[in-house]
């Protein structure tokens, strides 16, 4: 334990719960002793790294269990990288994870269209249960994105008419 306790010592905060003493549900609880066996467990063996594994850098290793199904990838995967090199407290973390989730959207309808596959975003998106719940916040999206798709395709072509002539 006083190894543990000596590797994460720079984490603000670390063990504060570890001292039997210092048990803050004292008078309420009835106290076994057994609750703090939890600190001398054996750690689970690691799972075998097969694919790029992206962890905090706040911690030493990975965690001993950990998904594999989807691998970092594509412009997403760059963006969980960058994210990843900042500690989880910073917005430099959460936002580039934010935006990697929006980017990774659109890289699997381009991924299912290059296998011939259409899909069916309404269903996708449960538009026909927001339909059904809650018409004018759809209605609200779809005339936004129509007005900023408007907007974007307009501002492209103005700029393709200007440069030609």
């Amino acid at each position: 334990m006083e190894n543990i306790a000596k590797d994460y010592s720079h984490i603000k905060g670390w063990g504060v719960d570890a001292d039997p003493k210092n048990e803050p549900t004292y008078p309420m609880k009835n106290y076994t002793g057994d609750d703090h066996n939890r600190l001398n467990y054996e750690r689970p063996p690691q799972q075998p790294i097969t694919v790029e594994v992206l962890h905090s850098n706040e911690r030493p290793n990975v965690t001993a269990v950990f998904g594999t199904v989807a691998p970092p990838s594509g412009l997403s995967g760059a963006l969980r990288r960058y994210a990843f090199r900042f500690s989880e407290s910073e917005y430099g973390h959460w936002l580039p994870l934010l935006l990697a989730d929006r980017v990774n959207v659109v890289e699997g309808i381009v991924d299912d269209l290059k296998r011939g596959h259409v899909p069916n975003i309404f269903a996708e998106k449960g538009w026909k249960a927001e339909w059904k719940h809650n018409p004018k916040g759809l209605a609200q999206k779809v005339i936004i994105t129509v007005a900023i798709t408007t907007v974007v395709v307009a501002f492209f072509n103005r700029k393709t008419k200007l440069s030609r002539g």
